[in-house]
């Protein structure tokens, strides 16, 4: 199966996309702006590739280079945060947003790497759900015409699955199979695009085993739509990992909590949210993201994706509940 060219560090790619931009960001600010982003940006890259863990296997160190891989982000989002880069660089140009979504790339890449070197780590466009949509039912018997919808997620562990649909003879219709099929001897040429060889047609597309969701903020209507695309992906994929990740909390203590389908929600300032320009303020004081809450999600994820995820009726029957707890 090719290897997908995706570049997992977005923040990285999302300045280098506004250094190149033909038309826009070509003023004299703009240009200025970026350049002491870049610089800034390329230590704090630098620092988290060259520090290593943790890893699969729990050390006594794993929280303190947690800490210290939270200390390089609030050194970083600091100087990205300042008003002036704030307001030339709106919310639309996903600049500041994409922070969070590079830092898990660093936080998680040396536990993904024990995994194999095909595991899938970073923004994802993933599956959501199948259907068929063939032009007529003589077109259907040769083949399925399947359709794979997918969803956005900022950040995901996961695999790369590819699978081949092709219609067949119903077994009680004739023993004789028939004209074998094609088998598949290319592979698709584009990630989102189907192949189609003779009857046999191919997809490829990926599955979230850990979903994080990153918000600057979270209110109650962004709550309800983690929930719906949560309990989407548990649907279709029962063993996965919901995960909401933001610096500021919107939610009031009249929302039942547990109603909704996500799995977990940090608050890594532990703070509520104040509109963008009131945090300029003077008397505004602004808590640190901290260490503790970036240690719990990780421990949270490696125990996932390290358990047994065997399950299912016969097994709950033989313990006597059905349910994991």
């Amino acid at each position: 199966m090719p290897k997908s060219d995706r570049n997992p560090l977005v923040h990285g790619s999302n300045l280098e996309q506004k250094e190149n931009h033909r038309t826009k960001y070509r003023d004299v600010d703009s240009k200025k702006y970026l350049s002491e982003i870049r610089t800034e940006y390329d230590k704090w890259r630098s620092s988290n590739l060259e520090l290593v863990g943790p890893t699969s296997t729990p050390t006594a160190q794993d929280d303190a280079i947690i800490a210290t891989r939270v200390q390089l982000l609030s050194k970083y989002k600091d100087f990205l945060d300042q008003q002036h880069y704030a307001e030339k660089f709106d919310s639309r140009s996903n600049l500041h947003s994409s922070v969070l979504e590079e830092f898990l790339y660093y936080l998680f890449k040396d536990l993904v790497r024990d995994f194999g070197e095909n595991a899938l780590i970073g923004k994802s466009h993933t599956f959501k759900d199948i259907f068929f949509v063939p032009p007529k039912y003589s077109e259907m018997l040769k083949r399925p015409y399947a359709r794979i919808e997918k969803k956005d997620h900022d950040f995901v562990i996961g695999a790369t699955i590819q699978v081949s649909f092709e219609a067949a003879i119903p077994p009680e219709k004739d023993e004789n199979p028939g004209e074998i099929l094609p088998l598949l001897k290319e592979e698709p040429e584009n990630y989102s695009e189907v192949t189609v060889i003779g009857n046999t047609e191919t997809h490829i597309f990926d599955i979230p085993v850990v979903a994080i969701e990153c918000k600057t903020y979270l209110d109650k209507t962004m709550l309800e739509g983690s929930s719906r695309a949560a309990e989407d992906l548990k649907a279709r994929n029962p063993n996965s990992l919901y995960v909401v990740l933001m610096e500021w909390i919107k939610l009031t203590s009249d929302v039942n909590l547990r109603k909704y389908k996500v799995d977990q929600i940090y608050v890594l300032r532990q703070q509520k949210n104040t509109d963008r320009e009131f945090r300029y303020e003077e008397k505004y004081v602004k808590n640190s993201i901290n260490p503790v809450v970036v240690q719990h999600l990780f421990h949270k994820v490696r125990k996932h994706l390290k358990m047994d995820w065997t399950g299912g009726i016969e097994h709950g029957i033989e313990r006597g509940w059905l349910i994991d707890e």
